[in-house]
């Protein structure tokens, strides 16, 4: 017995335990590899149905909006509606164990080469490249210069495992050749539903490189350039150098011009055209409604799918139309969390305007001349609109999901002519509300969807004094704006409890790319440069706005683009309009450094007097409020700051760079903070 144990005993216990994977069972194998990238993918920053700035990259979904973190695109319900100056889940601690991934890919895989063809052995490697490259991208918008770890760091065997923060202008380098050689390594076709391709990641180099470009160009724009040393190291960890950069912002702009280019000349891709009909506003509507969610369009260049019931978001439930009663699907109790703005709409095409610009309301030349302007139906008043923005918007008095959207925000039961219904417009009296103002007495409005009150019609029936879909005074969760979105929204969405929803987010489109090549086709002409590829750039970027402007049903583009400052806010303010709530706009507001006081005039990519929406570093947003009015049994409606779910947005030239976790400055020797923090 004795010896039998010695023998036993003897047994060799460094055994793989059998519910572990080795590497060896991961890289040796596509099965294994599959499995390998999924996680890649999983935790990617991507922006899509389930991400709300407010908290990061945390990917839970909750009462997930767009276009409300002070873009000026929405508004909302909640306190989640504010700026975007930083995240309560931070990326710094999320980014390294994934990049950590990468990396360990990249010195691995070659080990396994001869177990794969070339074409899937350089695809594999042009993943980890890539998701490298879109990690690191995410860092440098949110922190400038960050730790560049481009290596296992094996610990306690390396020497050295603190590494500091890099310059900016070494963080975007590192980006570029990232996603120059995860361009080269990938297939022109992904290999598998999901994956990248080349022309994917030529798309996002484009979009890093036009963010590099702009971040070097206008950081000079900024009170103190926006830039500065680190005080551990003395490493210029955020901005660039006053000798760089001019010859950084030429280089990463004409690196964004090239990737466009190629994606646009190889043809692969293509404006989503399969419903439009020239000259017909209703098909032009249907064809960009479409476009969100045909899976076989040319436009998606990367689509992030969800499939019911196990990979699903709630965005339908906490951004539809609120209309009580009945069957309707999109009744929730978290309802029209993304109310776009009147500033918003003033962006579009197909609307009488003051002399100033913004939306005429009355037959005077402001809103406090003249008479309010009457419409038999709400919806009147945006017949002529952009069919671009009705495909984001839902107007007062359109259809959705088959229904009448029934949005005003009380009754006037006071005498004709019906005038201005506050005596004080400006930015000081924003909080200023209708049934406060002067002719409150007038006005009929509920405060919630349970305090129905009632008017009477010129018929003598009897009218709901404010809209099913409000917006209701003191309820948010109406439509607080006067508007409702309605760009992602399913018209068939199958209702129920909250988180079933299963429609697709386009990632990357063949638009954006049109815009970034027009973009920076515009910044290297203003700076002197000649085109990269020897393409007319200047003639690309004028047929890009043409096209997305013909496409939209907007007023077409007369003349040519140039180097011009005119050409340029052209070109913003296109992407503005076709990129509205795809959590673009936040990041271009940073980019172009237009979001602190001093440079709001360019705010919403053309000139307009910041003054009218500004208070130092406080700013806000306009609603575009419907009122019945019972004595003619018409609607008009009135302008004003949102004061309904009041918000006031604030920014400083600080907010254009995030603060660096407090925990991971406190505990290491090399990692700085932000110099102006």
């Amino acid at each position: 017995m004795l010896g039998l144990g010695m023998l036993t005993s003897c047994v060799d216990l460094d055994i793989a335990p059998k519910n572990m994977m080795t590497s060896d069972d991961l890289l040796s194998n596509e099965a294994g590899m599959e499995i390998y990238l999924a996680e890649l993918y999983s935790n990617l920053p991507l922006e899509d149905l389930k991400y709300l700035p407010e908290r990061g990259l945390d990917y839970n979904g909750w009462l997930c909006s767009k276009g409300i973190e002070g873009t000026g695109e929405a508004v909302g319900r909640d306190g989640l509606v504010r700026t975007f100056t930083g995240e309560s889940s931070n990326y710094w601690d999320r980014a390294f164990p994934i990049i950590r991934k990468c990396n360990f890919l990249m010195e691995n895989l070659p080990q396994y080469k001869g177990n794969y063809s070339d074409v899937a052995y350089n695809n594999y490697l042009g993943q980890a490249y890539f998701c490298r490259a879109m990690i690191f991208t995410h860092m440098a918008m949110r922190f400038g210069g960050f730790p560049l770890v481009t290596r296992v760091i094996n610990y306690p065997g390396d020497a050295e495992l603190e590494v500091p923060r890099s310059t900016e202008e070494q963080a975007w380098d590192q980006i570029l050749s990232d996603y120059d050689m995860a361009a080269e390594l990938l297939a022109p076709e992904s290999l598998k539903r999901g994956y990248v391709n080349r022309y994917v990641a030529l798309a996002y180099k484009s979009s890093a490189m036009l963010y590099a470009g702009s971040v070097a160009k206008y950081n000079q724009t900024v009170d103190g350039h926006l830039t500065g040393f680190g005080s551990k190291t003395g490493v210029r960890v955020i901005g660039f150098d006053e000798t760089r950069w001019e010859a950084a912002s030429k280089k990463y702009f004409s690196e964004a011009y090239k990737a466009a280019s190629t994606v646009i000349t190889d043809g692969k891709y293509a404006l989503h055209k399969a419903k439009w009909v020239a000259g017909d506003a209703q098909a032009q509507f249907e064809n960009l409604v479409d476009m969100t969610s045909n899976l076989s369009s040319p436009e998606h260049i990367w689509v992030k799918e969800y499939l019911y019931p196990t990979t699903t978001h709630g965005y339908d439930n906490y951004n539809g139309p609120y209309l009580p009663g009945g069957a309707y699907p999109y009744h929730s109790p978290l309802s029209c969390g993304t109310c776009p703005t009147a500033d918003f709409v003033e962006l579009f095409d197909g609307f009488e305007r003051y002399s100033d610009g913004t939306l005429k309301v009355t037959t005077g030349d402001n809103i406090m001349e003249g008479e309010y302007l009457m419409f038999d139906d709400p919806y009147d008043f945006f017949k002529n609109a952009e069919p671009r923005l009705r495909a984001q918007v839902i107007f007062p008095g359109d259809y959705f999901a088959g229904q009448k959207v029934e949005m005003y925000a009380g009754s006037y039961t006071g005498s004709l002519p019906a005038t201005h219904l506050m005596d004080d417009y400006s930015y000081g009296q924003a909080d200023q509300s209708y049934t406060n103002g002067p002719k409150g007495g007038q006005l009929v409005m509920s405060s919630s969807p349970t305090e129905v009150k009632y008017v009477t019609a010129p018929d003598g029936s009897q009218k709901r004094a404010t809209g099913p879909c409000g917006p209701y005074k003191d309820w948010g969760e109406s439509g607080v704006s006067g508007l409702v979105t309605r760009k992602w929204l399913d018209p068939d969405f199958r209702g129920g409890r909250e988180g079933v929803c299963d429609q697709p987010y386009i990632l990357m489109r063949y638009a954006e790319v049109l815009l970034d090549a027009a973009e920076a086709a515009v910044e290297l002409a203003l700076a002197g440069a000649p085109s990269p590829d020897n393409t007319d750039m200047l003639a690309v970027a004028t047929q890009a706005i043409k096209d997305i402007r013909e496409r939209a049903g907007a007023d077409p583009l007369l003349g040519s683009l140039t180097g011009s400052i005119e050409s340029r806010n052209i070109v913003r303010k296109e992407r503005r309009k076709e990129l509205a709530f795809e959590h673009q706009v936040k990041w271009d507001l940073r980019r172009w450094r237009v979001q602190h006081y001093a440079g709001r005039d360019g705010f919403w990519g053309e000139t307009r007097n910041k003054d009218k929406f500004s208070d130092n570093n406080n700013y806000r947003c306009r609603g575009l409020y419907p009122f019945y009015c019972t004595e003619n049994g018409k609607y008009f409606f009135d302008t004003h700051f949102q004061n309904m779910a009041s918000k006031q947005f604030s920014y400083n030239q600080v907010d254009y760079y995030f603060e660096v976790p407090g925990g991971q400055v406190a505990k290491s020797p090399v990692i700085d903070q932000q110099p102006n923090r």
